[in-house]
Parts: structure tokens; sequence; C-alpha cells
């Protein structure tokens, strides 16, 4: 489903504080409906804004609004965000880091992210683990597994320094990252992360998501996280085991800044 147009983080306050409130009372109804529809407790849902180009003051009124759990995609602009938010005085967040990360960052990404849900390559859990042992937190993660099937047979394009060319680990090669995941000290292993490729039904695309989780289940029990489902597609996200919802324009409006 497609979700409305407009928005915009230059109006003032108290009008973006009741859009913003507006916006997630629409979702949350979508949210209903779809969870209507699978037979499923709304209660098992996590909503994730992801507040990438928009400011910290939409954070600190989603927060007020009682959403506690933000994505963002881009260090260069997440870690200024978390700083200001937290000197903002508001009720603790969650911030969740769902971009794809290079190794050279996850010393930063480790200071202000709970969650990393975009784990896909063995270097990068080595990273995330010496940054968390560093910074003296736990850090939870997902592995991020690709729904394109293309790699379902395990191959995958890298790029010049032989890290993956697109997101995601293949499915065979899943079970080989938690497992990894779960050895490094300072990491915990929480579940996994999937995005429908834009040229796939996304009911076909999430079919797999319940034995994908199996797998990581089978390495930490509790590792029970489905983070799939975005504006357009969080209905069949639900239907497919969805446990966490990355949702962004339909809570914040229509980007007018490019995210590369």
């Amino acid at each position: 489903m497609a979700s409305d147009g407009g928005g915009s983080s230059g109006t003032d306050p108290l009008s973006r504080r009741a859009e913003l409130a507006g916006r997630l009372e629409r979702v949350r109804s979508r949210i209903a409906a779809a969870c209507a529809a699978a037979g499923r407790d709304e209660g098992e849902l996590t909503l994730i804004a992801v507040t990438k180009t928009y400011p910290a003051s939409d954070v600190v009124a989603l927060a007020g609004l009682g959403l506690y759990d933000f994505g963002e995609n881009r260090d260069q602009e997440a870690a200024p965000k978390a700083a200001e938010v937290a000197a903002s005085d508001g009720p603790a967040i969650r911030w969740h880091f769902i971009g794809q990360l290079q190794t050279n960052k996850a010393h930063r990404v480790a200071k202000y992210a709970d969650v990393v849900q975009s784990v896909d390559r063995l270097r990068l859990v080595h990273a995330l683990g010496t940054a968390a042992r560093a910074a003296g937190r736990d850090l939870t993660c997902l592995v991020q597994v690709s729904l394109d099937p293309a790699d379902a047979g395990g191959e995958r394009l890298v790029d010049s320094e032989g890290d993956p060319a697109r997101g995601g680990v293949p499915p065979a090669r899943l079970a080989e990252v938690a497992a990894a995941v779960e050895a490094e000290p300072g990491l915990i292993l929480g579940g996994l992360m999937a995005v429908a490729p834009l040229d796939m039904d996304p009911v076909a695309a999430f079919a797999p998501l319940r034995d994908l989780s199996e797998v990581v289940r089978s390495i930490r029990n509790a590792a029970s996280v489905i983070s799939a489902g975005m504006s357009g597609d969080l209905e069949a996200a639900i239907a497919a085991g969805a446990t966490h919802l990355r949702i962004g324009t339909a809570l914040l409006g229509n980007r007018s800044v490019p995210v590369r």
C-alpha cells in the first residue's frame, strides 16, 4: 500500500507535531488492520521510525507521541542527531543503524547505536565486536539476509575490498554469519533483517522469512527479531511474521533531499 505524500520538517513545531501525530495514527491503523488479517497480536510488533534526512526535532516529537525506536542509515547524519536528541532531556530512545556499514565506521556507530540491523559479513562482525568492547557496551546485531533470488545459491558480487556489492548475506551463509555474531564478545545476536527487492512482489519476497528466522534461532533461541517491512509493504511483512517494521515516508512524509 502506498503512503500518502507531503510532509515537511520546515513547518512550525506545533503544526509539525500535529502532522506527525496524524501520520502515526494512520500507520498504527494499518498495522492493526494487517495484524487482524494475519491473526496476530499488535503487541508483537515494534515500530521503528526511519528519520534519515529529518531533523532531531522530529525524533523528539515522535518520542513525545510514544515512539521510542528510531532508524538511521548514514553515520555522518546519525551520530550528531543522536547527540542532539540525547541533549534534549526527552525520553530514552533506541537507535537502530539500518544502512550498509563500512568496517572503518564501526567504532563510531558502536558509541550510539543500540542495534545494528545490517550485519552481512564476517569482517563487519569482528569490527563491531572490537568497537563494542572498546565502548564498554553490548551491541545487538541483526544479520541482514538477501531475499534476491540471484543470491539463493550463495554467490555474491563483491566490491574492490572483497565486501558484498549490495547488502544482505546470501541465505546459504546466514548460519555462518549468525554464528560469528553469537561467538563475538560484546555482540548479542538478535535475529535477522531483510528488504524486499524492488522488482519482486513483497508477498513472494517475504515468504521465506519464518524459515530463515529458524536458522538464526537454531544458533540462539532468543534471537527472534524479524525486521522487515517498510511504508509500502508493511502488510506483507506482518503476514510473513515480521516483528519489527522500518517506516519512513508514511510517518515523516516524502523526503525532499535525495538519500545516497
